[in-house]
């Protein structure tokens, strides 16, 4: 998380990360209750643990919380992906295993990521295209993993798609859980997603090959 990009009185920068990090806990379980607009600053801080004078010593605004619940969601989903990823030995089934990851990340953030994506547009314009940015991130990541594991070369655009649907098709069970889970189980979400995928890869492999056969 960039602690920079929020203003702080407080120049202990380990301080500054646990404090924030307790707002953060605090604002997502009363965010899921309330909605941003509802809840209060005052609200946030008792949540927290704490004063809502302490509060003020580490952000300034009820947006600069909302900011750093939507850049933690990111670095949390980021973080946890590049210490999974092994590429030693890229392969379809190193693809399968990070759908999986990205799958199950998204089942046990699926709270934060409803709520990212209700009150995002609260965020000042800066701080949002900030936000998409690390957004955009996460589908280049997920891009060059598909890159790196398909054994046939893809097409930039092809790859870019794939990258944009696993992106939403991980979120979608936190969007559509209401209705999914009454024929899924994650598990069984997780293997039908990722079949989908495989056999989108193995097409689209196919369909390049008679492409660059044609075009001799």
């Amino acid at each position: 998380m960039d602690q920079n990009k929020i203003f702080s009185n407080i120049k202990n920068t380990e301080l500054v990360e646990k404090r924030r990090k307790q707002m953060i806990k605090g604002a997502i379980t009363l965010f899921k209750q309330k909605g941003f607009h509802r809840t209060t600053t005052r609200e946030i801080a008792n949540e927290a643990g704490f004063s809502i004078g302490t509060l003020y010593e580490y952000i300034r605004t009820k947006e600069d919380i909302l900011f750093l619940v939507c850049d933690s969601i990111y670095d949390q989903v980021t973080e946890r992906m590049e210490k999974t990823i092994d590429f030693q030995n890229p392969s379809l089934e190193s693809l399968a295993t990070v759908i999986e990851l990205y799958f199950r990340l998204m089942d046990e953030i699926q709270d934060e990521v409803i709520i990212m994506y209700q009150e995002v547009k609260s965020l000042k314009d800066k701080d949002l295209r900030y936000i998409l940015d690390k957004e955009r991130d996460m589908v280049s990541m997920l891009k060059w993993v598909i890159v790196t594991c398909v054994p046939h070369e893809l097409k930039a655009i092809d790859a870019e798609l794939l990258a944009n649907n696993m992106f939403v098709q991980g979120q979608m069970w936190a969007f559509r859980r209401w209705t999914l889970q009454k024929q899924f189980n994650l598990e069984t979400y997780i293997a039908k997603q990722t079949e989908f995928f495989l056999q989108a890869v193995a097409v689209q492999g196919n369909v390049d090959t008679k492409e660059e056969t044609n075009d001799r």
